[in-house]
């Protein structure tokens, strides 16, 4: 499997730091992980949210694929909510 380049936005890299998520973590979730929701209107890129483990710490990353640059793009980074998700956090409670 070929790896295509991460280009992270600001939002990203804030949430990640105000979080202690490291770049290796998001790395691991975007490898590993599974798609929980998809957005295929976000705009300039369709997205997807993806649900990952780091040990025993769920993430979740939002990521857009710029297909044209081979790039993947990552929009936010979080610890999900344990009122707002059903348990193992791939559904949301209604």
């Amino acid at each position: 499997m070929v790896l295509k380049p991460l280009v992270f936005r600001v939002h990203a890299i804030q949430r990640m730091y105000k979080r202690r998520i490291s770049i290796e973590n998001v790395r691991h979730v975007i490898a590993t992980g599974e798609v929980v929701e998809e957005y295929p209107n976000d705009l300039p890129y369709p997205s997807r949210l993806l649900i990952g483990w780091c040990g025993s710490r769920p993430i979740h990353v939002v990521v857009a694929d710029n297909k044209e640059a081979r790039e993947v793009i990552v929009i936010t980074v979080y610890e999900p909510d344990p009122t707002q998700w059903e348990m193992g956090f791939e559904r949301r409670k209604q």
